[in-house]
């Protein structure tokens, strides 16, 4: 890990991609996201591994640039992050 790379909680994570906490964390446990772990157990993301998924230039899955596969850069493909307003 670079030294300087600011670690994000899932809430900060959230607000970038404009999703619910929950759904940062179902990414990480699905392997869609890099996470670690503090020595009490919550997830951190990489700052700089969130940027570059936001702008495209990260992989999401098995190889797969973002962007591919009918998948938005910088969109995760979870079909609950975003609910429609009943």
């Amino acid at each position: 890990m670079d030294t300087g790379d600011r670690l994000l909680t899932p809430g900060e994570v959230a607000a970038l991609f404009r999703v619910d906490p929950k759904t940062v964390t179902r990414w990480a446990a699905a392997g869609r996201i890099g996470s670690i772990r503090t020595p009490g157990g919550h997830r951190r993301f990489r700052e700089s591994e969130v940027r570059a998924l936001l702008e495209g230039e990260g992989e999401l899955e098995e190889g797969a640039p973002a962007g591919s596969a009918g998948i938005p850069a910088g969109h995760l493909g979870d079909p609950y992050e975003r609910r429609p307003a009943y």
